[in-house]
């Protein structure tokens, strides 16, 4: 296990140099915008599926360090080989603790932001 300061290094860079961001999936096989009301945060992801394996991930976004780089975590750990099943046994403790920080109610909205969205595409998905 971490330390929460290596935490917040590894929550930095991501947020500097996102891994999986910029564009879209050119014929995607799914994407969707999630929204953050309360700060105003905003993910879109696209993505594209070979069968049952989620096989290409992208993001574009705007927002807080940790939504944004909660959102390259995330795809850096469903990108390429991962399947359906796989990723809809992902929960939100399991984001919370890949981030490795403490955070109060409205930051734990944030660091769920890219998730949520997931979420939402593999539960239509799955039919």
């Amino acid at each position: 296990m971490r330390d929460e300061d290596e935490a917040i290094e590894i929550i930095l860079d991501h947020y500097r140099s996102p891994h999986n961001y910029g564009g879209e999936i050119e014929s995607p096989d799914d994407q969707i915008l999630e929204y953050n009301p309360v700060c105003g945060d905003a993910v879109r992801l696209t993505v594209r599926f070979q069968g049952d394996v989620l096989s290409d991930i992208k993001f574009v976004g705007r927002g807080c360090s940790i939504s944004q780089a909660s959102a390259s975590i995330l795809t850096d750990t469903v990108k390429g080989g991962k399947t359906v099943s796989e990723i809809s046994r992902i929960t939100e403790e399991d984001i919370l603790r890949n981030l490795g920080v403490s955070l109060g109610p409205n930051r734990e909205k944030c660091a769920l932001l890219a998730y949520n969205a997931l979420q939402k595409i593999i539960r239509r998905r799955k039919g």
